[in-house]
């Protein structure tokens, strides 16, 4: 009996202790299977984040992110200069950025459709196509990854960006660049920018007497008076006027931008959205275009120019006046000093209204003018996250503009100082400087209101044009993105109105008479009339007073 009850406990000990192994051996097969999961996610964390310590110090392995560029024109950054070796020294992360070759559009959609979006993807911040990628959950929340992998996120990002971009789930999916938010334009208003200029060549101007251009009949006599003098340029024709290209919505120079110049305001006394083309100032300078048609004053090229052949003949110095962003010129300009330094087109008044009121010009808005987002086909969003914590950091904002200490900048009297040798080639041969250090190309994140504390001064022939916009940048933010979502019922109306507004503004300019005009410009309005303009307003109007809702009290 004894020795049956001692064989019967040791098989149940046996029994037990197999049970025992079997139950921690599926406990350990669980937590492999779960730590696999999470390092196919993300990268290996060594410590628990916090909101005490950026994320990006906890972990400076060595990765990789393809980031797509949705401009064809985009020279992406090399990983050979000196800011982007310092970025991987320093946080271990490399970036492939991806450029389209052909239409941008086309290319997003491809890969919005299937699904192939590499892991971050900077797109215009007006875009519709960044509404399209949010709904098809193409995207990380950046509060979500923040959250879990980076709080300190929260300590450097703009709270009012943040509630800009917001989504209906109260969720940010994406952050800006080249911002400005409403403190800004009390506290920092010397970092305030604005690209919308009245430009003339110098030389030219200075010979015509420098001629008072801000009223319709001096802007003819100037134009005439030019083409009198300077027939040819290099045995070329004279252009005596140039705008931004015409597309198929119309032209920015003639829309907002000529708009702006003469001050016209948004909305009416009772606060409700107007449409500006209707202005009789504006329709003023439209009739002046037509004259200076006319006259032969207005060359058959601005019709039919790409940014490339405007480039060009800024280069040539081809222009006598231009109504055009001073960013767009930077590159002709340099050509024009070369060649001749009173021969570079500087800013001066032009076009003004009635009144002779200053212009009121897009000044740096809360939109910005791009937006990144980390996509879930990004296999370390736990580092993408840390990485946007890093850059729009102060001290990322730094490290990404100016580079490293004691390489492409120093310390002088307490203020960071770009080393002479370096601000020289950036000041004279910006594509050089860029394949060197590589600060021009790394753009994403950037923010213009903290780097301006360390930009170079400008050659003088830039500088002109950036002191002349002093004062003139209003704070549009209320009237960013108001406009429908394209595929939308109002969307559908807004994208005809503006195609039909394309058709109708050469044809404005190149009427034989007024009367040709004025008859041209009432099927417009017709036209809009007709294809639903009283629902797009009416939706327009709603998103301007939300807009109101979110920014500050005194804005």
């Amino acid at each position: 009996m004894k020795k049956r009850l001692s064989m019967l406990f040791s098989v149940l000990m046996i029994l037990s202790t197999l049970a025992s192994c079997a139950s921690d051996s599926k406990e350990s097969s669980k937590n492999a299977s779960e730590a696999g999961t999470s390092s196919a996610a993300t990268s290996d964390v060594s410590a628990t984040p916090t909101a005490d310590e950026p994320g990006w110090k906890s972990n400076t392995d060595p990765v990789t992110f393809d980031w797509y560029i949705n401009f064809s024109w985009y020279k992406p950054a090399e990983s050979t200069t000196m800011i982007s070796k310092y970025l991987k020294e320093k946080t271990g992360v490399s970036i492939n950025f991806i450029v389209p070759a052909g239409n941008e559009k086309e290319k997003l959609n491809t890969m919005i459709a299937g699904g192939s979006l590499p892991d971050m993807v900077t797109i215009s911040a007006t875009e519709d196509s960044i509404r399209q990628i949010i709904e098809a959950d193409l995207v990380y929340s950046l509060n979500d990854l923040a959250d879990e992998y980076d709080p300190y996120f929260y300590e450097v990002a703009d709270k009012e960006v943040l509630d800009w971009y917001a989504q209906p789930d109260g969720k940010t999916y994406g952050y800006n660049n080249s911002y400005a938010v409403s403190s800004d334009y009390k506290e920092k208003p010397e970092t305030i920018e604005t690209q919308q200029t009245f430009l003339v060549r110098k030389d030219m101007y200075e010979a015509l007497g420098k001629p008072d251009m801000r009223t319709p009949e001096g802007f003819l006599k100037a134009l005439e008076d030019a083409k009198a003098m300077y027939p040819e340029v290099n045995g070329q024709p004279l252009i005596p006027f140039a705008l931004h290209e015409f597309s198929d919505t119309g032209n920015y120079s003639l829309d907002d931008f000529l708009q702006n110049f003469l001050a016209i305001s948004k909305v009416d006394a009772d606060n409700k959205l107007i449409d500006r083309r209707e202005d009789p100032e504006y329709l003023t300078w439209l009739k002046t275009l037509r004259t200076a048609n006319e006259k032969g004053l207005i060359s058959s090229d601005i019709f039919i120019d790409k940014r490339a052949q405007i480039d060009e003949k800024v280069a040539q110095g081809r222009y006598f006046a231009m109504l055009y962003q001073k960013s767009d010129v930077v590159s002709g300009q340099a050509a024009r000093n070369l060649e001749d330094p009173n021969s570079v087109y500087i800013a001066v008044d032009g076009m003004f209204n009635s009144n002779l009121d200053q212009p009121k010009l897009n000044g740096t808005s809360i939109t910005g003018w791009t937006q990144s987002l980390i996509t879930k086909n990004c296999e370390n969003p736990d580092r993408a996250i840390q990485l946007f914590t890093y850059w729009i950091s102060d001290e990322g904002q730094r490290d990404l503009y100016l580079g490293k200490e004691g390489e492409s900048w120093d310390m002088v009297d307490g203020k960071e100082v770009m080393k002479p040798e370096l601000k020289e080639l950036l000041v004279n041969d910006r594509d050089e400087h860029d394949k060197i250090v590589g600060m021009d190309p790394l753009w994403m994140l950037r923010i213009d209101t903290k780097i301006h504390q360390w930009k170079p001064e400008k050659a003088d022939y830039l500088k002109q044009m950036d002191d002349w916009t002093i004062g003139k940048s209003i704070n549009y933010a209320a009237f960013d993105n108001i406009a429908p979502p394209t595929d939308s019922e109002q969307g559908i109306v807004d994208t005809k109105i503006k195609q039909a507004w394309g058709l109708a503004l050469p044809k404005l300019i190149l009427a034989e008479s007024e009367e040709e005009f004025d008859s041209l410009f009432q099927d417009f309005v017709k036209t809009k009339t007709d294809l639903g303009y009283d629902k797009l307003m009416e939706y327009e109007q709603a998103k301007y007073e939300e807009n109101l809702k979110k920014l500050p009290a005194q804005e």
